[in-house]
């Protein structure tokens, strides 16, 4: 039986439609899933259908097979579905905090100016950085080589590779993902250009 502080019959049913919901997105039938989870078909059945207790066992079991974990699989719903950004006026960004990563951080930004031409002015620092180009033409500097990144185009690519990115053409509007160092760097990296000396 499932331990949960949320209400049990709630959370009971959104772990079964969970279960249920990662079978279909797989593409398999009960009996795909059933051979996988070592359960009988009916067992499943009786699992998503609510006729059938959860035991623990099971749902580790399930969780395996469905290539998810456990604490993902009995993950209670959460009233902040929406969050608002944090505006920074002077470097034309907005951020987003990612709950379920809280290293994590969204950033859309404008752009106007090209990159730097001084490869002095590039940057390098731990983490990953995942950008994709909402609108215009990118130029990403990364390394010795130079990227256009056209709108709908993404880039990935690890932040210890000295990296600049500006406009080309015009303005760009760009939307990024860093990860806890990324994020730190770019911190550091924009306290330096505000820095007047």
């Amino acid at each position: 039986m499932l331990p949960m502080t949320q209400d049990n019959g709630e959370l009971d049913s959104l772990v079964r439609k969970r279960i249920r919901a990662l079978r279909v997105a797989q593409g398999w039938s009960l009996d795909e899933l059933a051979v996988r989870a070592r359960l009988s078909p009916s067992t499943l059945s009786r699992i998503e259908n609510g006729q059938r207790r959860l035991a623990l066992d099971q749902l580790v079991t399930l969780a395996r097979a469905l290539d998810t974990s456990l604490d993902q699989l009995v993950e209670t719903a959460t009233d902040e579905v929406i969050s608002s950004p944090m505006i920074d006026a002077a470097h034309q960004s907005m951020r987003w905090p990612i709950r379920a990563d809280p290293g994590m951080t969204v950033v859309r930004q404008r752009m106007t100016d090209p990159p730097p031409d001084s490869p002095t002015r590039m940057r390098a620092h731990p983490g990953r950085e995942w950008l994709v180009v909402l609108s215009g033409t990118a130029v990403l500097l990364l390394g010795n080589r130079r990227f256009r990144v056209e709108t709908n185009q993404a880039a990935e690519f690890p932040t210890m590779l000295p990296h600049a990115i500006g406009a080309e053409g015009g303005p760009c509007e760009v939307m990024g993902i860093f990860d806890r160092d990324a994020r730190r760097g770019h911190q550091r990296n924009e306290a330096l250009d505000d820095d007047p000396r």
